[in-house]
C-alpha cells in the first residue's frame, strides 16, 4: 500500500481531467464526434462502442444483429450516447447506485466538494426521497441502468454480494468509468457493465457507515482504498482528496486481507464490546455502565498503541506471567459467560505471543499461561489451575 503522492495527485489531475473530458463524446457536435471517431456510436477506433446483442451479462430475448439494449431499453443500432455536459472545472457528473449509507453519505460529502451529482439508482422510495432531500440538484431513480444518461462516472454503492447482479444491469457507453465501494472485490467483477472506451474500478472509504451524518463527519481524514489503472485512477485520488480522504492504492491480490483488517478494526471492536458489556452484567453493570466504565480504557490503550506502538502498549497479566490471575479469568469465563470463553481464550494466547515476542515473558512462563487457557483447565475451576482467587494478586504485589 503506497499513499498518494501529493505533488504526483495534483499534476496527474489536471492531464487526467482533461483526458476525460476529451474523452467524453461531445454534445451537439457531429462534425466533432467524427473526426474523433465517436460518431455514430463508435469509439476513436471506429469500432462500435457498444457491441451486440446480449453480451457482458445482458439479460433478455436474443435482439436482431447491431441491436443492443441499455436496461429494458432496445436500441436497433449504434447511436451517440447524451453524455451531459462535464463541469466548468472539468470535472464529471457522478451517478450513485444505492441510496443506503454508504451511496448517500458519498452523495452528501461529493456534493458539498462541489462535485455535481447527477442522479442516484434505488428501489427504495423512501430512500430515493431522503437521498434527494440530501443532495441537491440529483435526480433519483428506480433501476441502475437509468442514471449513465445522467452522469460520466457511476459509483456502484451496494453491498458486495449484489455488486456483480447490479454490474450485470448496467451498460456503459464510451467515455464512461465506473467504480465500486467493496472493499473486498476487485474492479474485474465490474466487467459486465464495461464497453468499449471504459474503464472500472474501486473507491473503498475506511470508515463505519452506520449513520449518514457521522459517516460524512469521519471522511475528512480516513483512508480510501482506491483500485483504477490511469487515467481513471488518478481521478479517483482527486475525488478522495476532495471529501478531505487520504487515498492509498492497494497492491493487486491483498483487497482481501486489506478488507479483512478493516473488519477487525471495525466489527471486531463491536463483537470485543458485547463480550465486554456481558461480562459486565455479572458484576450487575448494564450496557452503558459498561460502556462508561471500560471505554476509558480502550481509548487509553489505542493512545498507548497509536504512541509507543502495538507491543510496547499491551499490559495486564500476560505481560507479567500472572498465571493465577488468568486461571481465574477462565474459569470465571466458563462458570458464568461461557459464550465469551473462546474469544477470550484467542485474544489472550495472541496477547501472550505478543509479550513473549517483545521480552517480557519467558517461554516456560508463556506455556504454563497457556496451559491455563486450555479448556479442561478453565472447566476445572480454581482448584484444578492453582487460581488465587479474583482478589488474586501477582508475586510482586499488583493487581491483574
Amino acid at each position: 500500500m503506497r499513499a498518494w503522492d501529493e505533488a504526483e495527485r495534483e499534476a496527474a489531475r489536471r492531464r487526467e481531467a482533461a483526458a476525460l473530458e476529451s474523452a467524453l463524446p461531445p454534445v451537439g457536435d457531429e462534425a466533432t464526434l467524427e473526426a474523433l471517431g465517436l460518431g455514430a456510436g463508435r469509439d476513436g477506433e471506429g469500432r462500435e462502442a457498444h457491441p451486440g446483442a446480449n453480451d457482458a451479462g445482458q439479460d433478455g430475448p436474443p435482439l436482431p444483429p447491431g441491436a443492443h439494449r441499455h436496461g429494458d431499453v432496445v436500441h436497433p443500432g449504434p447511436h451517440r450516447h447524451p453524455h451531459v455536459e462535464t463541469q466548468d472545472d472539468g470535472r464529471p457528473v457522478l451517478g450513485i447506485v444505492g441510496a443506503g449509507p454508504v451511496g448517500t453519505a458519498l452523495g452528501v460529502a461529493f456534493s458539498r466538494a462541489g462535485w455535481r451529482v447527477g442522479a442516484a439508482a434505488s428501489r427504495d422510495p423512501e430512500r430515493r426521497r431522503r437521498f434527494a432531500s440530501l443532495v441537491p440538484g440529483a435526480r433519483t431513480l428506480p433501476e441502475a441502468q437509468g442514471i449513465v444518461d445522467e452522469c460520466h462516472l457511476v459509483v456502484v454503492a451496494v453491498p458486495d454480494d449484489a455488486v456483480a447482479s447490479v454490474a450485470r444491469t448496467i451498460r456503459l457507453y464510451s467515455g464512461q468509468a465506473i467504480v465500486h465501494t467493496s472493499g473486498v472485490l476487485g474492479a474485474e467483477v465490474l466487467e459486465p457493465s464495461l464497453a468499449a472506451g471504459t474503464q472500472a474500478g474501486g473507491f473503498h472509504p475506511l470508515i463505519a457507515f452506520a449513520d449518514v451524518d457521522r459517516a460524512v463527519a469521519a471522511l475528512p481524514g480516513a483512508t480510501v482504498a482506491v483500485e483504477a489503472e490511469p487515467p481513471l485512477r488518478g481521478l479517483l485520488g482527486e475525488m478522495a482528496a476532495s471529501i478531505g480522504a487520504h487515498p492509498v492504492v492497494i497492491p493487486h491480490g491483498a483487497k482481501a486481507a486489506y478488507h479483512a483488517a478493516a473488519v477487525l478494526a471495525a466489527a471486531g471492536t463491536i463483537a470485543l464490546l458485547d463480550s465486554i458489556a456481558e461480562l459486565g452484567r455479572v458484576a450487575d453493570l448494564d450496557e452503558s455502565q459498561s460502556l462508561a466504565v471500560y471505554l476509558p480504557l480502550v481509548e487509553n490503550t489505542i493512545g498507548n498503541a497509536r504512541a509507543l506502538g502495538i507491543a510496547r502498549a499491551l499490559t495486564g497479566p500476560m505481560t507479567r506471567g500472572d498465571v493465577g490471575t488468568l486461571g481465574a479469568h477462565a474459569a470465571t469465563l466458563a462458570a458464568h459467560a461461557p459464550a465469551v470463553v473462546a474469544l477470550h481464550r484467542e485474544v489472550s494466547l495472541r496477547a501472550i505471543e505478543i509479550a513473549e515476542r517483545r521480552g517480557a515473558i519467558d517461554g516456560p512462563t508463556a506455556d504454563a499461561l497457556r496451559a491455563v487457557l486450555a479448556p479442561a483447565a478453565a472447566e476445572g475451576g480454581a482448584e484444578g489451575v492453582g487460581v488465587l482467587g479474583a482478589d488474586a494478586t501477582s508475586p510482586d504485589g499488583r493487581v491483574g
